[in-house]
């Protein structure tokens, strides 16, 4: 392959040949020409310039490939540059990016290098790819770039972060040297702007904008549905302004899917505007109803008017200042035609600014009942069958501010998990106003309490022993009751030596839980410094700790599983032995949920000692596993405030992880083939499977002082284990690693998590 450049001649331009690392991808001949086919989440090239052309020098150069996309789906491709020592790491990792019909990143190479690892991409698919091409960039150019980009990041910092950046860029410079120190921050700027690549309305351009094309094809494919089904808008009005008023119903005209009714209630608008619009809509178009009430009701009461006018088989609620874009119901009406048992679906959504540019993206995750007690996930675009919403009551009056949550907490308890969908589409647009929830969910305090009593109703209908309390940001924390008699917590810390670690980890367990019935199994695996042992042997003799000596090579897995068969506790506590607690309810807080029948492993939130995130759970990316909302300082609520809420995830780490005896053997343990890598991970999803489902909560803080004892991944022998052990749990678990239904498929598995992926994961429209 050449890839033609426009630009002048560089000093080094040469074209690189690919192989597969492994068995994928496989070539495949054929009349048309040969293409390859890729069966996992993880096929992988070597990619090699001409024999005789020796290392690269370091230096700035772009990477360009041409992929064909055959079958299946093609997103993610990715280049590694190998460490000097051999091996790869996502940390050395560039997404290409679509550069027309190519795809191309710049990339640094500060060691010679005489090869690549060209991933093609994250999943299955057949495509059409004849090598790389790889072009030297002028040196001066490209540094002028680096540190004016690099000036731009830092100037966009707090002050508490560019002392993080310090003391860190410290750390890396008296520990590896000013070369490695370039290095680090040269990829720290790199996942920088993986993070802000392209702007949100670029995204919205190129990805969520129907063509008008589009919008006729999808017209014309409503015809064929099996279930020709008649949506009915719900809609209280009062006092609109009458350009909002006018986009609202413009949009919901727009559809490309033509079965609908607008109901309109107007809610004895004082505005003579109102009428008007209205009936000069009506008039237009007969799927437009509308009852205007004698007197003000608020909109609970304005809501129950409006759902009166309604004969759709499903209601969507829809407020008088918001629009939605014109394949809104197309979607949802396809969704039920392909899951006829959906009873409520809810979708992706984002804002129009002041300016009237769409920001700030919401991208939900699937069904997940613990976030949503913690804030109202569903909100827009909600999609409700009427019965339902009819036999429930509709809207109760008195929970003003909080009517759809409230609405929507009393009808999942009619129905069941499976008949909630999500579609992972932007198909609503909040318009931001002042005293709106849309620009912060604090406007309306008293939507909070609001909120917070329906949620605490919806618990006692349950017979859930539980209370609702209102936290910082406007949602709401679920605290679990304790049994009378707590069962009692077995904690197990692995240590081979690290007295100063293990001193620390066991002082503040003892000093700060007022959780009391629990006992700590700490094992030591064959520690040879003489302080620790005196000082393991001391805690056994005071009967702190219930001291196992394991003299057998490290396991992980293996350790604990063996300390788990010792343990006498009904609740088993994975902990590392450089865990520090913060918060003395930490305990109380992970067993209260342990103890919920339907709760697997329950994950802390754990920090660094400089106060960012290290572990706030876990999501499913480029085929492996990343740390939500790693590095973030205290105030960063995180992603939509993930970071802050109590949720259910594909995993936790086994840090500080806790969960009842049976859950842990139903799930057979820890596999002892992940002796150090992914086997929390591995755990976390064999939960899953056995029918729990794995919690993070952020009421349980800790500190961690990571990788104090073992290090990190950057000997050769240490990255060919991890790459071993990252291929073993691929293998297993291909299926659930490439869609982890608690991140949305319109957000990156490269780079850092709850960023836009560019392109997303979402199937493009395609006429069935």
């Amino acid at each position: 392959m050449r890839c033609n450049n426009s630009g002048p001649a560089h000093p080094l331009s040469l074209d690189l040949t690919i192989r597969p690392m492994k068995k994928d991808p496989v070539r495949v001949p054929s009349q048309a020409g040969a293409f390859w086919r890729a069966t996992s989440s993880d096929p992988a090239f070597i990619a090699r310039p001409p024999k005789g052309t020796g290392k690269l020098k370091p230096g700035w150069y772009v990477i360009r490939t041409r992929i064909v996309e055959r079958s299946g789906r093609l997103a993610g491709p990715r280049v590694y540059i190998p460490f000097p020592k051999g091996g790869y790491a996502e940390s050395r990792a560039v997404e290409l990016e679509h550069d027309g019909e190519y795809y191309r990143a710049e990339v640094l190479i500060s060691d010679g290098v005489d090869h690549f690892r060209f991933d093609p991409s994250i999943y299955p698919c057949e495509f059409a790819c004849d090598g790389l091409s790889i072009d030297e960039l002028p040196g001066n150019h490209r540094r002028f770039d680096t540190v004016r980009d690099m000036a731009r990041v830092i100037g966009r910092l707090s002050p508490k972060q560019l002392w993080v950046w310090f003391r860190l860029g410290l750390q890396v410079l008296f520990s590896r040297g000013p070369k490695a120190l370039w290095e680090s921050a040269f990829w720290a700027l790199t996942n920088h702007a993986r993070a802000s690549v392209g702007a949100y309305p670029d995204w919205v351009r190129q990805f969520s904008t129907a063509s008008p094309e589009q919008l006729a094809s999808m017209a014309a494919d409503s015809a064929a549905f099996a279930r020709p089904i008649t949506f009915s808008f719900i809609t209280p009005l009062y006092n609109t302004p009458e350009a909002t008023l006018r986009a609202m119903i413009d949009s919901v005209l727009a559809q490309a899917y033509p079965k609908w009714e607008l109901c309109l209630a107007d809610d004895a608008s004082t505005a003579p505007h109102v009428r008007a619009v209205v009936e000069e809509y009506r008039t237009k178009d007969p799927r437009i109803k509308v009852a205007w009430r004698e007197r003000n009701g608020h909109i609970s009461a304005a809501s129950n008017t409006a759902l009166a006018l309604a004969t759709g088989v499903y209601v969507a609620l829809l407020d008088h200042d918001d629009t939605i874009p014109p394949d809104a119901l197309y979607w949802v009406a396809r969704e039920i035609d392909e899951h006829p048992d959906a009873a409520l679906l809810y979708s992706d959504e984002d804002k129009l600014g002041f300016d009237g540019e769409r920001t700030n993206a919401y991208f939900k995750c699937d069904w997940n009942p613990d976030l949503f007690l913690s804030h109202n996930l569903i909100t827009h675009l909600g999609v409700y069958r009427a019965d339902i919403v009819r036999d429930i009551g509709g809207f109760r009056e008195g929970f003003e501010g909080a009517q759809d949550y409230d609405l929507a907490l009393r009808f999942i308890e009619r129905i069941e998990a499976r008949q909630i969908r999500h579609i992972p589409r932007i198909l609503y647009h909040w318009r931001m106003i002042v005293g709106s929830t849309a620009v912060a969910a604090g406007e309306k305090d008293y939507a909070a309490e609001r909120a917070r009593k329906a949620v605490q109703e919806h618990l006692d209908r349950r017979g859930v022993a539980a209370t609702v309390e209102t936290v910082p940001v406007a949602v709401q924390r679920v605290r679990y009751r304790l049994p009378d008699d707590p069962p009692l917590a077995s904690i197990i810390i692995p240590t081979r030596n690290g007295e100063k670690l293990v001193r620390q980890c066991v002082e503040s367990i003892q000093a700060k839980t007022t959780y009391a019935n629990r006992e700590i199994l700490l094992v030591d695996n064959g520690s040879d410094d003489p302080g620790a042992i005196r000082y393991f042997e001391a805690l056994a003799k005071a009967g702190t700790v219930r001291l196992l000596k394991d003299p057998k090579p490290f396991n992980f897995s293996r350790l604990n599983n063996d300390a788990a068969k010792q343990a006498k506790g009904a609740i088993l506590v994975f902990m590392n032995n450089d865990i520090e607690v913060i918060a003395p309810e930490w305990l109380a807080e992970m067993v209260s949920h342990a103890l919920r029948p339907e709760i697997g492993g329950v994950g802390a939130k754990l920090w660094y000692p400089n106060d960012t995130i290290q572990h706030a759970g876990l999501v499913l990316v480029a085929g492996l596993a990343a740390h939500a909302h790693l590095g973030k300082p205290k105030g960063d609520n995180g992603y939509f405030s993930r970071a802050n809420l109590l949720q259910s995830l594909s995993g936790v780490t086994a840090a500080c992880l806790a969960m009842r005896r049976e859950v842990f053997e139903k799930a057979g343990g820890f596999d002892e083939k992940l002796a150090v890598a992914f086997n929390d991970v591995d755990l976390c999803l064999k939960i899953d499977a056995a029918g729990y489902r794995n919690l993070y909560t952020p009421y349980a803080e800790l500190y961690h002082h990571e990788s104090a004892t073992r290090g990190y991944e950057d000997t050769p022998e240490k990255l060919k284990r991890f790459q071993k052990e990252a291929d073993l749990l691929r293998e297993r678990w291909m299926a659930k690693l490439m869609y982890d239904p608690y991140y949305n498929p319109n957000l990156t598995l490269s780079g850092e998590p709850f960023t836009l992926a560019w392109p997303p994961r979402v199937e493009p429209f395609r006429p069935r």
